[in-house]
Formats: C-alpha cells, sequence, structure tokens
C-alpha cells in the first residue's frame, strides 16, 4: 500500500482538524505520489468569512493534521505550497500524535476561574497574546450584536446550526446544541428566534442575543490571541492547531471568538491592545464540563 492509500484510509482521523461553524472545508485530492488539498466552496463562509482567514486558517489545520497522523503512521510526508502534501526524506518531526488529535476539545461552556500559567504561555512560544477575560466584556458583547444584526452572517450561522438531534446533518458537520453548550429551551429559543429572521431582528433579538452571552467572559480567565507574522495563513493555520495541541496536553479547552476580529468595531481595537494583526482569538481554561466531541463527515 503506498502512502497515499495508507494516510488515505486514516481521512476520518485527519478530519478532526478544527473549522469555523465546523464546516470542514477542505477536499483531499488523491494522486500517485501526491494529496492537494483543495476548498469545497460549499463549505465556506462568505459572509462570515469574507476575507477567507478562517478558511485558509482551517485549511493549514488540516495540513498540520495529515502530517501528524503521517508520522505517527511512519509515513515520510512534508508540505508544499498549494498546499500539497508529499514524500520527503524524512517523518514530518513533531511531539504530537494521533491521540492528542483525538483528545483536542472544543469547550463554549463555562470555565474554571483562573488564568493560565506562565510556563504554559511560554510552552506556546512567541506570536501569541495573553489579554485578561474581563478586558474584553464590552467589546464581546458589540461583536455578538454585529453578528445577530447583520442578516447575511446572521442567516448563514443559521444554516450551519444543528439545534435538535433529529437534524438530518446533526451527526455529520456544523454545530450542535451539546457543542454550543444549550440547554433544552435554549436550543429552542435560538432555533425559533433565527427561523424568524428577520421579523425578530426588528424585535430586537440581536441584543437579546448578546445580552445572553455578557456573563460569557465576567470571571478572571484567559483568552489568547495568535498574531500574522507574514501572509501566509496555511502556516498560521498550522501554527494555530499546534498551539491548540498543547493546550489540550496541559488539560486545557478552547472557545474561538472570531468575532471579535470580525466586527469592524472591534477588530480595530483588538489589534490596537495586542500589538499587531489578530489571526485567531478563542477562551481558553479548564471547562467546568466535560465538552462533547464535534462531529464528523466520515467520522
Amino acid at each position: 500500500m503506498s502512502w497515499v492509500e495508507q494516510l488515505r484510509a486514516s481521512e476520518a482521523i485527519c478530519r478532526r482538524a478544527p473549522s469555523a461553524h465546523n464546516t470542514q472545508p477542505w477536499r483531499p485530492e488523491y494522486h500517485a505520489d501526491e494529496i492537494t488539498i483543495g476548498v469545497d466552496p460549499a463549505r465556506s463562509l462568505p459572509d462570515s468569512d469574507p476575507t477567507g482567514r478562517d478558511l485558509t486558517l482551517g485549511i493549514g489545520a488540516f495540513v498540520e493534521t495529515c502530517l501528524i497522523v503521517s508520522a505517527e503512521l511512519g509515513l515520510a510526508v512534508t508540505a508544499a505550497p498549494g498546499p500539497r502534501l508529499i514524500p520527503a526524506a524524512n517523518r514530518y518531526p513533531t511531539p504530537f500524535t494521533i491521540a492528542d488529535i483525538e483528545a483536542r476539545r472544543v469547550a463554549r461552556g463555562p470555565y474554571t476561574p483562573g488564568y493560565i500559567d506562565a510556563a504554559v504561555l511560554a510552552d506556546l512560544g512567541p506570536g501569541i497574546v495573553h489579554v485578561p477575560t474581563r478586558d474584553l466584556v464590552s467589546d464581546l458583547a458589540v461583536a455578538d450584536r454585529w453578528l445577530f444584526s447583520t442578516p447575511a452572517v446572521a442567516v448563514e450561522l443559521r444554516d450551519w446550526l444543528r439545534l435538535r438531534p433529529r437534524h438530518p446533518r446533526y451527526h455529520l458537520d456544523g454545530l450542535t446544541d451539546r457543542a454550543l453548550a444549550l440547554s433544552g429551551y435554549e436550543a429552542r429559543f435560538l432555533s425559533a428566534a433565527l427561523r424568524a429572521y428577520p421579523v425578530t431582528r426588528r424585535l430586537g433579538l440581536p441584543a437579546l442575543l448578546a445580552a445572553s452571552g455578557r456573563g460569557l467572559l465576567r470571571y478572571d480567565g484567559t483568552v489568547l490571541v495568535l498574531l500574522a507574522d507574514d501572509d501566509d495563513h496555511v502556516a498560521a493555520g498550522r501554527r494555530l492547531l499546534r498551539t491548540w495541541l498543547t493546550l489540550a496536553r496541559h488539560g486545557l479547552a478552547v472557545h474561538p471568538l472570531s468575532q471579535l476580529i470580525d466586527c469592524p468595531a472591534t477588530a480595530g481595537r483588538l489589534a490596537e491592545r495586542v500589538g499587531g494583526q489578530p489571526l485567531a482569538v478563542f477562551r481558553v481554561g479548564r471547562p467546568r464540563a466535560e465538552p462533547v466531541r464535534s462531529a464528523r463527515l466520515g467520522g
């Protein structure tokens, strides 16, 4: 069996890579001695992610996941522009394993109060900035209100929500009620409110939903911001995945807060606060309840 065939047989593990709204936008194409990583346009978010930032970060995370899997399988594979996976002289050097990929979790529920240790920050290396959660309470409310009051963005979110187990794609992709840590009442309310959009928008839905998230950062905790160091967002996506896997090894979960970058009113303030161009922003901590495993195609 060729290295391409072996990696293809492990595609379900590679698909554990993270992506915005759990869209899983990657489309690997298998050739005789090469794998090209394309994009499924039906799984992009043109309104929520008009610059393609999150899309490209997700592609990078998928590439890094493939390299970690290939290393554990004993395959000598490396990444090339395209992006592509091609033969290499040696296995990809990585401290991470398939077990790390399987163990990584996104947790959107409450976290135990407390800042992450300086030793953990040192483990992450450069290009990561710490922001106390309380410093972003007001900006998160502004960003949430923008998210829910921008029709195209709200509708795009609605299309990737799976808020009831009977949803035909509940076990395939998107954001489920359990992944969002919603109670049954909260899931039903959000589903009904977004189904009736834009009527509920005129009735004040954005303000109501933004208000419901005000308590998310009202504790002494940590938000981390990944800064751009060049224009290669695929490489940044690979770095983001390594960051999240490192945090998982310390028993920490993450919760992406991309709306802080997407909202024009908060993006500039965040960039000024961290002294650079943010590529990803996420809450970090120890979840009070075990987060659920998100759905994956082929998983």
